[in-house]
């Protein structure tokens, strides 16, 4: 009996031993532990600023071709396009029309100021009033088209400036006049002449602002 108990009491010793040593292994050393942070968390938001980045690029892209090649819009200046356009109306202009036609009688066009230099970027915007063949006379207030009285029911007065011509349109040139006949309201083709297909831009589709003059040309 005295052996057993020997033995109980070395053993509950041991357990005791073995209890203290693994509380000791335990000991908080007082060394604050770091969190750590996600590993994914920054390359997830430069993924996203590079989405963003990319589709916004791609949007300039697009709207930068379209602008250059397909239409741009353009603000009219003066009074030479009236009683049809007036000044600061906002106009749609489109650039794509002409590269599979021609202009064509009655269109409304924006071309580069013929009489100014290819420095400048002055730009103008008439009316085709005479193609390629056509023979264009004014006389006595009216507008002639290969000797037939062209009726213009865009403008609201006779033409007030001097007679001109006849004169023939010589090819790949158009005969461009401003909607405004009075006296010396519209600076176009009767001072400057005829205007290569070459220097016109695009073809004014439509008016876009103000909004309540929102109409097609």
């Amino acid at each position: 009996m005295d052996n057993y108990s020997d033995t109980l009491q070395e053993a509950e010793q041991a357990s005791v031993g073995s209890r203290k040593r693994s509380k000791s292994s335990s000991i908080d050393t007082g060394k604050p532990v770091k969190p750590q942070k996600p590993s994914r968390e920054k390359s997830g938001w430069v993924k996203e600023v590079w989405d963003w980045s990319r589709t916004l690029i791609a949007a300039v892209a697009i709207v930068l071709l379209f602008h250059f090649f397909v239409f741009n819009l353009s603000t009219v200046e003066g009074q030479s396009m009236e009683p049809t356009l007036y000044e600061k109306e906002w106009l749609f202009v489109n650039k794509y029309s002409y590269r599979f036609g021609s202009p064509q009688l009655g269109d409304v066009i924006i071309l580069k100021d013929p009489a100014e230099g290819s420095e400048k970027k002055e730009y103008l915007v008439k009316r085709i009033v005479g193609v390629p063949g056509d023979k264009i006379e004014i006389r006595t207030g009216q507008l002639y088209r290969n000797g037939e009285l062209v009726v213009e029911r865009f403008t609201d007065t006779v033409i007030e400036d001097i007679d001109y011509g006849p004169f023939v349109v010589e090819k790949d040139r158009y005969f461009v006049m401003g909607d405004n006949r009075h006296a010396r309201a519209s600076r176009d083709s009767r001072s400057f002449g005829t205007v290569p297909e070459t220097m016109i831009r695009g073809r004014a589709d439509y008016i876009l602002w103000p909004i309540t003059k929102l109409n097609s040309l």
